[in-house]
């Protein structure tokens, strides 16, 4: 994009000046508005919703914000701004942060400065200059095209470059990783470049803020990167072209794990052995219970884990997560029972025989609702990776109580 001709467009154009900005893409209309001349850039600003200001200021570094802020004159309308974009930046990171459960929102830097990739090392050492002013600190240069990041510029190249030198030749790669990503990701990236930094983006794009590595391995207590793997549940990362003596070494635990479960729930229907043998019809059941239960907890979990993986939800959220899911059981839970209840009502001529069965089904739901979203969100605020072993506890606690449920009432209402 040529933003001196985009620039020279809205300046010149007054009749359709606002629907020229909104027509650009928003990293766009954050390069051309720092452009713009302030008599114009005062025009816009008393125009544009607030909404359409806090997604512009969150493209621009925190000087260049507090620039157009200042030029918001109507005080109400300032404060809102400055409150929802405080709000979008502290539940963006409060996600990012969720790698490890004791990230502090104090771990990432927002000390940068946003360069375009036209400017000169003189332009942009002028920008350096006025930051240290302002902040007594030198900052990290960002360089964009048209407010994309494309990279950085190291202090020692700004002082060794020419002046009238373009950026564009100086700028190097500079990691960088979405707020929305998993521990893995995160862990992974550490790991590689332990004296580096990592850009956290939103998911347009723009600079939320720099999370330096050494700062990040320090809440690992200088673990080696082995342990850091673990601390994320990648089991040093299977790939799969892995050995079997590897593929075995990885899983083997968590299917003993799996079978201690499923004794659990094989002593549950020994439990009841006198129950089964006197009402031999429930044994139709329990496969229909514990499937039942199985698949909505599946359902369940799918929704949190993407909720998870896309930043939609939160360990932070957990509480409202778990309330609807599990309310969501309550009623599945109704609606599939009734069904139940009515089969075996035609199918055995039992009344009380339905309750049970309606009743077991309402209970499994609930629990498949409650355990599956609860399981990963707590494994995800410890900093353990919920897909490795999360199922395995959902479908014990399925089981069980589903049987539980099932026998327990079997024998009270039948016996």
């Amino acid at each position: 994009m040529d933003t001196t001709a985009a620039a020279r467009r809205i300046t010149y154009r007054k009749e359709d000046r606002l629907e020229n900005l909104r027509r650009l893409p928003l990293s766009e209309q954050s390069a051309v508005l720092t452009v713009l001349s302030p008599y114009v850039q005062q025009d816009l600003i008393n125009q544009l919703t607030k909404r359409e200001l806090v997604d512009i200021l969150d493209h621009l570094d925190l000087l260049s914000a507090e620039k157009l802020v200042i030029k918001i004159t109507d005080m109400k309308k300032r404060i809102q701004v400055l409150n929802l974009l405080k709000r979008d930046v502290r539940d963006k990171l409060d996600t990012f942060l969720t790698f490890h459960p004791k990230a502090a929102f104090e771990l990432i830097n927002f000390n940068y400065i946003w360069v375009a990739h036209t400017s000169t090392v003189a332009e942009a050492a002028n920008i350096l200059e006025d930051h240290y002013q302002e902040t007594g600190r030198f900052p990290e240069v960002l360089v964009h095209d048209a407010g994309t990041l494309v990279g950085e510029v190291k202090m020692a190249v700004l002082v060794r470059e020419k002046n009238e030198s373009s950026l564009t030749a100086c700028v190097t790669p500079v990691t960088t990783i979405p707020y929305t990503a998993d521990s893995q990701s995160i862990v992974m990236d550490l790991a590689a470049a332990p004296r580096s930094k990592l850009v956290v983006l939103d998911t347009d794009g723009s600079v939320l803020g720099i999370m330096y590595a050494n700062d990040a391995l320090h809440l690992f207590d200088k673990l080696p990167t082995s342990s850091l793997y673990d601390f994320a549940g990648l089991d040093q990362a299977e790939q799969p072209l892995d050995s079997v003596l590897s593929k075995v070494k990885n899983r083997s635990r968590w299917l003993v794990l799996n079978l201690v479960t499923a004794f659990m729930a094989g002593l549950v229907i020994l439990s009841f052995e006198d129950t089964v043998q006197q009402l031999a019809v429930l044994a139709v059941y329990i496969p229909i219970v514990t499937g039942m239960g199985g698949n909505a907890a599946s359902q369940t979990f799918a929704v949190i884990m993407r909720g998870l993986t896309l930043g939609t939800v939160s360990p932070y959220d957990a509480r409202l997560a778990v309330w609807r899911e599990t309310a969501a059981g309550v009623l599945n839970g109704t609606i599939i029972g009734l069904v139940v209840a009515a089969v075996s009502l035609v199918v055995n001529g039992s009344f009380w025989l339905g309750v049970v069965v309606a009743l077991a089904m309402i209970v499994v739901h609930v629990v498949a609702g409650f355990s599956a979203a609860i399981i990963p969100l707590a494994l995800k605020k410890l900093g353990k990776d919920p897909a490795t072993i999360s199922m395995i506890f959902v479908t014990t606690a399925t089981d069980v109580i589903g049987m539980l449920a099932l026998l327990g009432l079997g024998a009270w209402f039948l016996l």
